[in-house]
């Protein structure tokens, strides 16, 4: 079925990780799923990390996670629970979009319907999420599926979330044209960034980290002086990680130990921390739940 939108145009159909999906994405544009990152809030992007992205530099290799290959595999299923709650919407499988002007902006939304984009979702837990049928959803899919909506012109997205395994919730979200601008902004003056070689500063994000590790391409026998303040917040900051650790094996033992069979830890209606555990019913490992503050 061919889609026609108000403002997107359909670059093509691509399947995530081929060479061809890869194209669509590279070069001086940001898709969707980049914006978070160009914002500072991507948990698995920075800005430092696709800065380097975009300027054609060695990155850290992406390596999905197992709860992001679930995720994949439960889309159909999800989007069949989504299409069975709305039998009087038509749902189309779609691909890559950009803006019919702004060609940097691109998007690839899950669904496309007759009046709205839908985005499908899944979760181990329900951290960040707030109550059904509320636009309460984590940020960075709130950046994500507002670029769609701007990009293809649409006013409504419904996320169809599937929480573990039988949960299933909906949310809306609803075009606002105030965080779009902010988000444009942002990305325009990222790539101006990347056209200038005007390289974020180092943050302390994972990605950062390992996209650093990458620049080098060999092993030199010479000694590099540092500044002594870089030096000795770098002896002080492995020491606090030495302490730290320990503290924290100590106190998730204590936590261990009081939930016994229990599955969370909560300080009244706050949740702390979660179980999970082997077949034989002993602990795997304790996570904690993410902060929404």
């Amino acid at each position: 079925m061919t889609v026609t939108t108000p403002t997107g145009v359909l670059l093509g159909t691509y399947t995530p990780g081929t060479p061809e999906w890869q194209a669509a994405r590279a070069g001086l544009c940001i898709t969707a799923t980049e914006i978070a990152a160009v914002l500072g809030l991507s948990p698995w992007q920075s800005r430092f990390s696709l800065w380097h992205k975009k300027a054609g530099l060695p990155t850290a290799p992406f390596q999905p996670s197992v709860a992001m290959e679930w995720g994949i595999r439960h889309e159909p299923t999800v989007a069949a629970k989504y299409a069975e709650m709305h039998p009087e919407l038509t749902l189309t499988e779609t691909g890559t979009w950009r803006h019919a002007e702004r060609e940097w902006q691109r998007a690839t939304p899950d669904r496309v319907g007759d009046d709205r984009l839908v985005e499908i979702k899944t979760a181990t837990v329900d951290d960040d999420w707030g109550e059904p049928g509320t636009d309460e959803v984590p940020i960075y899919y709130r950046c994500q599926v507002m670029q769609q909506m701007d990009v293809l012109g649409y006013r409504r997205t419904d996320i169809a979330l599937l929480v573990g395994n039988c949960d299933y919730r909906e949310y809306t979200v609803w075009f606002d044209e105030d965080d779009a601008k902010v988000m444009r902004d942002a990305a325009v003056r990222f790539l101006d960034d990347v056209r200038t070689g005007n390289r974020p500063p180092i943050d302390g994000a994972d990605a950062t980290y390992q996209t650093i590790r990458v620049q080098p391409d060999g092993l030199e026998d010479r000694d590099v002086q540092i500044p002594a303040q870089l030096a000795a917040r770098y002896e002080t900051a492995q020491q606090h990680a030495k302490d730290a650790g320990t503290e924290l094996t100590q106190v998730r033992g204590e936590l261990l130990d009081l939930l016994g069979n229990a599955k969370r830890a909560v300080v009244g209606d706050r949740r702390i921390a979660y179980r999970t555990v082997r077949e034989d019913g002993t602990t795997h490992s304790l996570q904690p739940y993410r902060s929404t503050t």
